[in-house]
């Protein structure tokens, strides 16, 4: 019975003092004062976030310290429309004549600098379309895999190189490796022609990444897509999203196209409506006057 005690105690005693920790009476002695656990749980204790990332914009207008620039204008048609070569304050002077448009500084490094008279929003705005252009189609390759053994069979090496095809045509790399087991790697010899085969086969499609390398039992080669295979690869994801958009086009206007006829049969329906609606009309006119006695003199005295 007294062991029991005495553990109860020690057990109050250790929460007594956790609770302690954690709640501190302020010298005034009005209510408590939580510490800085029961802010991290309110939110309170996460860290401040850093300042936001500011544009870096290029040197427009006054900014620009150089005194003699070649100045140039955004043309819709394609390639910038040269101005020439003149002073600072006729630069500016032109880029207020053009309807208040900014001077920005596009080139700092030739001589003289190259400058660009724009709208900032409008240039910044073709920069970046021009940023997600090149991304969408520079996108990064993929890497992908083929296994093989050094004494694979003539079919399954067709498959291989089939797959390899492929990966290629799509703008991938490929790695080709050559796998050994136990004490075949002795014949790793075979490996390193088996590689040299496949690279020699590929040849018009990829390039070599250096010699074929150990990765620990096996021997791998990367080969890279040449130069006319992305390039005609990037021709096709640009006709695909060409095509995309066109159907998007198509499908609106036929959208476009359907409303329009469905509120035009409406409007015709409404008008033939209102066509049954006078017939009626007329019909219960008639049938009145047949009812009254065929319109006489008497009649329309009685009812004019």
């Amino acid at each position: 019975m007294k062991l029991y005690q005495t553990v109860s105690a020690i057990a109050a005693l250790s929460a007594l003092s956790t609770a302690s920790a954690f709640v501190v009476s302020p010298p005034n002695g009005f209510g408590s004062v939580t510490t800085s656990l029961a802010a991290m749980r309110r939110g309170g204790g996460r860290r401040p976030r850093g300042p936001p990332v500011q544009e870096k914009k290029p040197p427009m207008n006054q900014e620009i310290t150089a005194e003699e620039l070649r100045v140039v204008t955004p043309n819709p048609k394609g390639k910038d429309t040269i101005l020439g070569v003149m002073s600072r304050t006729e630069a500016l002077a032109k880029a207020k004549s053009m309807g208040g448009l900014d001077l920005i500084l596009v080139n700092s490094n030739s001589d003289p600098p190259v400058c660009k008279i724009a709208d900032y929003s409008k240039y910044r705005y073709n920069n970046e379309k021009k940023a997600k252009e090149l991304k969408k189609n520079s996108k990064a390759t993929e890497i992908k895999e083929v296994k093989m053994s050094y004494k694979i069979d003539v079919h399954d090496y067709g498959v291989r190189m089939k797959s390899a095809l492929k990966f290629l045509n799509q703008g991938n790399r490929v790695k080709a490796t050559v796998q050994f087991r136990g004490r075949e790697i002795q014949h790793d010899n075979l490996g390193f022609d088996l590689l040299d085969k496949l690279a020699v086969e590929l040849e018009d499609l990829a390039t070599k990444e250096g010699r074929p390398k150990r990765e620990g039992r096996n021997l791998s080669l990367i080969l890279s897509p040449r130069p006319e295979v992305m390039k005609a690869v990037n021709e096709r994801r640009r006709n695909d999203e060409k095509n995309k958009k066109k159907n998007k086009k198509v499908a609106f206007e036929e959208k476009l196209a359907e409303k329009a006829a469905a509120s035009t049969a409406a409007g015709v329906v409404a008008e033939s409506g209102l066509n049954s609606a006078e017939e009626t009309l007329i019909d219960m006119e008639s049938s009145l006057d047949d009812l009254l006695g065929g319109g006489d003199d008497l009649t329309d005295d009685i009812f004019s």
